[in-house]
C-alpha cells in the first residue's frame, strides 16, 4: 500500500468530512446544499492542513535523516546525495531499514577493530618472547666468559659457539620479519619467470636430505610421468614457499613416515600439494596456522626449531602470485597443503645432432 503525503492527507480528509457531515445532519435546520458545501469544505482545508503537516513536518525531516545517513556511509560529508527517499515508500521504515543496515555494518567494523587489536597484542607479546629468548641465551654465555669461564679453552669455545647459534637464530629471525612486512606493504616485487617447479623441488629435496635421513623420512615428487612442470612464477619466492611446506612436512611428520609433492595438470593451472602422513593438524587449529608465531605445539617447535613465520611467509607470497594456500587435515592421516599457478609454456632449443657436436670439436 502506497503510504505517499497526498494519499495519507487524502484519507485523513475524507474521514474528517464525513465524520463533519454525519455530525451537521443531526443538527435541525440544516440543508443537502448545506452539508455538501461542509463536505467540501472541509475535505479542502483538512486535505491540505493534512497534506502540509506530513510533507513538511514528517517526510522532509526524515529525508533530512535519510541525506545523512547516506553521508555517513559514503563517509564523506561534503558530498551531494545519490539518491533521495522514495516518497511513494513508507519513509519510517526506509529510514529504519538504512539504521539496521549502517548499525549492523559499524558494529562488524568495531569486532573487526577488535579481533585487530587483539592480534596486535599477541604479536607484540610472541615478538618480545621470540626476541628475548636468544638474546638472553646469548647474553648469559657472554657474561659467564666474562665473569672468568674465558681462561678455560674448552668451555670458552663452547660458550662462543653457543652465544654464535644464539644470534644467528636472532639473524634469521629479523630478516623472516622484514621479509613479512615487505609483503604486507608490497614493497618486494615479483619478478614473474618460466619456471620448472619439479627441478626445483627436487633441488630442495637434495638441501633436506641430510634432515629427511635423520628422521627417516622418503621424498617422492609425483606423478612419473612429468618431467617437467613450468609455471609463471618467481622462483626464488617459490623455492621459499616450497622448502617451507616440505621442511615443515619432514619434521612435523612422523619418523619413518614419506611426504609427497604431487602435481596435477588442468588447462589453464598447475596445481602442487605437499602431502605428509604425520599425525595431522587438530581442526581448531587451521584456522591460525598462518599467522605469525602461531605453534601448534609450543614445546615441540622450540625443539624442532624455526621462527614461527614459515607459513605466514608462504601465505603471503602465494597471494601476491594471486593464488591462495589450502590446508586439509585428518588426525593420525596426514596434512596436506594445496595452491595452483598458472602454467608457462617453456620453448627448447632443439639439441644439437652428435655430427654437428663432433665437427664442433674438430674443425
Amino acid at each position: 500500500m502506497s503510504l505517499s503525503p497526498r494519499f495519507i492527507a487524502v484519507i485523513l480528509a475524507f474521514l474528517i468530512s464525513l465524520i463533519t457531515t454525519a455530525f451537521l445532519a443531526f443538527v435541525d435546520g440544516v440543508s443537502k446544499g448545506m452539508l455538501f458545501v461542509s463536505a467540501i469544505s472541509s475535505f479542502i482545508s483538512s486535505f491540505f492542513l493534512v497534506l502540509y503537516a506530513v510533507d513538511i513536518l514528517v517526510f522532509r525531516e526524515v529525508n533530512k535523516m535519510y541525506r545523512t545517513i547516506h553521508k555517513l556511509k559514503m563517509r564523506d560529508f561534503n558530498m551531494a546525495p545519490r539518491k533521495r527517499l522514495i516518497r511513494e515508500s513508507n519513509p519510517l521504515k526506509t529510514i529504519n531499514d538504512e539504521i539496521f543496515v549502517y548499525v549492523t555494518k559499524k558494529q562488524k567494523e568495531i569486532d573487526e577493530l577488535k579481533k585487530l587489536e587483539l592480534f596486535r597484542r599477541e604479536f607484540l607479546a610472541d615478538v618480545s618472547h621470540e626476541f628475548k629468548t636468544p638474546i638472553f641465551a646469548a647474553q648469559g654465555f657472554i657474561h659467564t666468559l666474562l665473569d672468568g669461564a674465558m681462561d678455560d679453552d674448552n668451555v670458552r669455545e663452547r660458550f662462543l659457539r653457543k652465544a654464535a647459534n644464539n644470534l644467528d637464530s636472532l639473524d634469521v629471525l629479523v630478516k623472516d620479519l622484514l621479509v613479512l612486512s615487505q609483503m604486507e606493504t608490497g614493497d618486494i616485487k615479483m619478478n614473474i619467470m618460466p619456471t620448472d617447479l619439479r627441478k626445483l623441488t627436487l633441488s630442495i629435496f637434495s638441501r633436506l636430505e641430510h634432515i629427511a635421513k635423520n628422521r627417516n623420512v622418503t621424498l617422492k615428487v609425483k606423478p612419473d610421468d612429468m618431467p617437467e612442470v613450468w609455471i609463471k612464477a618467481d622462483a626464488d619466492r617459490m623455492e621459499q614457499v616450497m622448502l617451507n611446506l616440505i621442511e615443515n612436512a619432514i619434521k612435523y611428520g612422523n619418523e619413518n613416515g614419506k611426504v609427497i609433492v604431487h602435481f596435477s595438470e588442468s588447462k589453464k593451472y598447475i596445481e602442487v600439494e605437499v602431502k605428509d602422513n604425520g599425525p595431522g593438524i587438530p581442526h581448531e587449529h587451521l584456522n591460525r596456522i598462518f599467522e605469525r608465531f602461531y605453534r601448534i605445539d609450543k614445546s615441540r617447535s622450540k625443539e624442532i626449531g624455526g621462527t614461527g613465520l614459515g607459513l605466514a611467509i608462504v601465505k603471503h607470497i602465494l597471494n601476491a602470485h594471486d593464488t591462495k594456500i589450502a590446508v586439509m587435515s585428518k588426525p593420525d592421516k596426514g596434512t596436506t597443503f594445496s595452491f595452483k599457478l598458472e602454467k608457462a609454456y617453456h620453448q627448447h632449443l632443439p639439441e644439437p645432432k652428435t655430427d654437428d657436436v663432433v665437427n664442433q670439436l674438430n674443425p
